[in-house]
């Protein structure tokens, strides 16, 4: 027999097909239609759709709070995942991670705001972290940031 954590992936896997690789949702509204707090759709998210596993989650709480999740396997056939997995790689350091954001910036690809954020976020997040592990985590979360910035026409 399934658990609750097992159907609400499954869910989020069917809406995901369905949405072609990108589900934005409101927690509550899942958390209702599972009839469970909201802390059990955060567990799913945080065990289930980690980067490891190919997916970039976006949380943004508050009363127009939303999920974004974003299926990385579906789109690495696009030319921006093939593009940001060969400029980071598996691995890369905070002074080549600076640098490729700098080179962005430049080429107006991504704000000088975003790259501030991004700066900030990897100093403090994966800065006093030694290579390789240090360089590994970086590259994943750079990747995951990049990719979903480069894919929003909005940025």
């Amino acid at each position: 027999m399934a658990t609750l954590a097992d159907l609400i992936e499954t869910y989020i896997r069917q809406n995901l097909v369905a949405g072609e690789g990108l589900l934005e949702v409101r927690r509550c509204d899942l958390a209702g239609a599972f009839s469970c707090a909201p802390s059990q759709i955060n567990y799913v998210l945080e065990t289930r759709f980690t980067p490891e596993r190919g997916y970039i989650v976006e949380s943004r709480r508050g009363g127009g709070g939303f999920i974004r999740i974003t299926c990385l396997l579906q789109q690495q056939n696009s030319p921006v995942y093939t593009a940001v997995y060969e400029l980071v790689g598996d691995e890369i350091s905070l002074h080549y991670a600076e640098d490729l954001l700098q080179r962005l910036y430049e080429s107006d690809l991504i704000t000088h705001t975003r790259v501030e954020q991004i700066r900030q976020f990897l100093r403090q997040e994966t800065g006093r972290l030694r290579p390789p592990i240090g360089d590994r985590l970086r590259a994943i979360v750079l990747r995951g940031m990049l990719l979903v910035l480069l894919e929003d026409p909005n940025e």
